[in-house]
């Protein structure tokens, strides 16, 4: 489990894709925190790491993961966020994050409101039912609020804290996103149909 807030953010170093999935590798200051088969969120999706070293670590993605997320779109080059799964007396400081991507989103737009920074986010509607004004959500593994919703999807707002410690502050439109919507939905719609 995960509570959204980004440890650091690690830059892929090589992409090994292959018939069954694909292997990436991570450089990152966090991959001494880690262990062979250890879980760490990359943008937000769950992955085991496979291959520990000082500065680095590989880890998996299965071909389900890789069609669900935006894991699939990496290259050598790019930046993730990396989180470490949460301990039992760890701070909640966000919300409950699996790191179980539900699907992409597209950013349509973005606007500068204040200190903040303001993404317009298009969803499909079989993850937009999900969000409420002022509910959670993870983009990217970043636990945020959203600030409004569209006909097309929602909105959240960054504070400079979140657009300088995670790879948030560098999307622009037409950047893809992973989104996670909050677990306790889900569930809460699954009980209701039981109930019908």
């Amino acid at each position: 489990m995960f509570t959204g807030l980004i440890a650091g953010v690690g830059d892929v170093t090589a992409v090994e894709r292959h018939d069954s999935g694909a292997t990436l590798e991570i450089a990152s200051e966090l991959a001494g925190e880690l262990r062979e088969g250890d879980s760490i969120a990359v943008n937000g999706v769950c992955l085991t790491a496979t291959d520990v070293r000082a500065d680095d670590f590989r880890a998996q993605a299965m071909i389900e993961t890789l069609q669900r997320s935006s894991l699939g779109d990496l290259e050598p080059g790019a930046r993730v966020n990396l989180e470490l799964p949460l301990r039992a007396k760890d701070r909640l400081g966000g919300h409950v994050v699996q790191g179980h991507v539900d699907g992409t989103g597209t950013v349509r737009a973005t606007r500068p409101e204040g200190f903040a920074r303001v993404l317009e986010i298009d969803a499909e509607p079989r993850l937009a039912r999900y969000l409420v004004e002022k509910g959670s959500v993870a983009l990217d593994g970043v636990s945020l609020t959203v600030s409004a919703l569209s006909d097309s999807g929602f909105s959240v707002s960054l504070i400079p804290e979140t657009l300088q410690r995670t790879t948030l502050g560098a999307v622009a439109a037409g950047s893809r996103v992973n989104i996670e919507v909050d677990i306790l939905a889900k569930h809460v719609e699954r009980l209701m149909e039981a109930r019908v």
